[in-house]
């Protein structure tokens, strides 16, 4: 039984968290849980952001990735990340061009918790006089 090499990164955003298995491969392919990325992500601005960082890539690779949680729009960031923790670990020199880009750094950016007596995060009720 032959063992093919992988390397296997988490990446999150907002709620959601992706793990991708990077392979090298002939052809390039991004499978996320079960599906081809183009049929997973509704819109083609989702698709390309998860896959933009084998942009920077001068090898093909399959990536298989499994994302739980968030809706789209955190998974397709968190697969990004996923993606890019990946590369830099296959390849160190990548690191300069994906930091510059912005794809290493997790992105802080979640929905703020509700504060009592308010009806979400900072809205307050209407005030009223009597």
């Amino acid at each position: 039984m032959t063992t093919t090499k992988y390397i296997e990164t988490i990446g999150r955003r907002k709620t959601a968290s992706a793990r991708a298995r990077l392979t090298e491969a002939a052809k390039q392919s991004v499978v996320i849980n079960g599906k081809d990325v183009a049929s997973y992500f509704s819109t083609k601005h989702l698709a390309d952001t998860a896959v933009s960082p084998l942009i920077h890539a001068e090898k093909k690779f399959a990536v298989t990735v499994v994302v739980k949680g968030g809706g789209i729009a955190g998974q397709s960031g968190a697969v990004r990340h996923a993606i890019a923790r990946a590369l830099n670990e296959h390849d160190v020199t990548l690191r300069a061009p994906l930091k510059k880009a912005g794809y290493l750094k997790r992105d802080p950016r979640a929905k703020e918790r509700r504060k009592p007596g308010l009806k979400k995060a900072r809205k307050a009720p209407q005030w009223s006089k009597r």
